[in-house]
C-alpha cells in the first residue's frame, strides 16, 4: 500500500507543482525516484517530526498541498500538538502518511507500533482519518485526500487484502464497502487486517456460517448508515482492527450503534487488548499471538454464531 500511495504522490506531481512532500529520515528506497523527478517538493527534515509539522503547517499557509511522511506513532504520537494546533485548527491542506501501522514493524518492538493512532486521530477536529485496507483503497484514498481541501490522516499497513474493487465501484470519502454479503454476523475491519477478514469469511461460509463484511477505509467521518443496516439485518457484529480496542474502530461502532438504538444480538472487538504489544516478531506471528489472526477472527465467530 506505500508503494501505491507514493505512486498517486508522484502522479500528482506530475500535473500539480503545489504539492510538497515531506520526510522524517526514512523512506530511501521508495522516495528515492520522488526525490529524483521533483527534487524542488521534496525535503527531507531529517528526524525531527515536530519541526516536520510546522513546517507542514507554514507551508500550507502559504498555498502548497503538502505531505508529511513517517512511521505510523512518529508524525502522529511524537507531534501530536502541532498536528491539533497548526494543522487541524487551521484547517490545513496537509495530509500525514504513516506507514508501518498496527505492527508492521514488529520486529523493532512496541516503540515502532502504530496501535493507539486511531483512538487519538479520530478524536481531533477537522481531520479525516483514513486507514484503508487494500491497494485500491490506498489508492483512492490518497487521489481523494490529495484532490479535496482539509487535514487528513492516512494510515498505512504493511500488508493489504490485495485488490478487492467492485465493478464500476466509486471510491468517496466517509463511506464504508459491503464487500460480501451474509445474515449470520457482519465482520467490520479497517486496515491491512482486512485481507484476513476476508479470508476467514471464505473458511465460514464453508461451515455454513455467513457473513457480512464491511471495510471502512474512512474511519472519521464514519458511515454510520451501512453500520445501523448491518445491525438491523444480522444477528450480530464483531469488529477487527490492528489496533487497540480502546477508541479504536469497535468504539466508534459501538457509539454509533447506541446513538441509533440498532442494537446487535451479539457485539465484539477483535484487536489488541489494552496493552503494549512487547512481544517481538512479524506481523503475522504478533497477529497469532495477541488474538487477531484470521484463525481467531474465526473462532470469535463460531462462539458468538453459536451462542445466539
Amino acid at each position: 500500500m506505500r508503494d501505491t500511495i507514493i505512486r498517486v504522490i508522484t502522479d500528482a506531481c506530475r500535473v500539480k507543482s503545489d504539492i510538497v512532500l515531506l520526510t522524517g529520515d526514512l523512506g530511501f528506497g521508495v522516495l528515492q525516484s520522488f526525490k529524483e523527478r521533483f527534487p524542488k517538493q521534496f525535503v527531507n527534515v531529517g528526524i525531527a517530526e515536530q519541526n516536520m509539522t510546522g513546517l507542514a503547517a507554514g507551508l500550507a499557509l502559504e498555498g502548497k498541498t503538502v505531505l508529511t511522511y513517517s512511521i505510523g506513532n512518529f508524525n502522529t504520537l511524537r507531534c501530536l500538538e502541532q498536528i491539533r494546533n497548526d494543522i487541524c485548527y487551521h484547517q490545513l491542506h496537509v495530509v500525514i502518511v504513516s506507514v508501518g501501522s498496527g505492527v508492521s514493524y514488529g520486529p523493532l518492538g512496541f516503540s515502532h507500533h502504530a496501535t493507539e493512532d486511531i483512538s487519538i486521530m479520530r478524536s481531533i477536529p477537522n481531520l479525516t482519518v483514513l486507514s484503508p485496507g487494500c491497494l485500491w483503497e490506498a489508492e483512492q484514498a490518497a487521489i481523494a485526500a490529495l484532490g479535496a481541501p482539509g487535514s487528513y490522516y492516512l494510515r498505512v499497513d504493511k500488508s493489504s487484502a490485495g485488490h478487492t474493487a467492485l465493478p464500476d465501484e466509486q471510491f468517496c470519502l466517509g463511506r464504508a464497502r459491503l464487500l460480501r454479503e451474509g445474515a449470520d454476523c457482519t465482520l467490520v475491519a479497517t486496515g491491512g487486517i482486512l485481507g484476513a477478514v476476508l479470508a476467514a469469511q471464505t473458511t465460514l461460509l464453508k461451515e455454513h456460517i455467513a457473513c457480512r463484511v464491511i471495510s471502512v477505509p474512512t474511519v472519521k467521518p464514519l458511515d454510520s448508515q451501512v453500520l445501523v443496516d448491518a445491525a438491523r439485518e444480522t444477528r450480530g457484529i464483531i469488529t477487527v482492527e490492528e489496533h487497540t480496542i480502546v477508541g479504536g474502530l469497535g468504539g466508534a461502532v459501538a457509539e454509533v450503534l447506541m446513538e441509533q438504538r440498532a442494537m446487535p444480538d451479539f457485539f465484539r472487538r477483535i484487536g489488541l487488548q489494552d496493552t503494549f504489544a512487547t512481544v517481538v516478531g512479524s506481523q503475522e506471528y504478533l497477529r497469532e499471538y495477541y488474538q487477531m489472526s484470521e484463525n481467531h477472527i474465526i473462532q470469535e465467530v463460531r462462539r458468538c454464531v453459536a451462542g445466539c
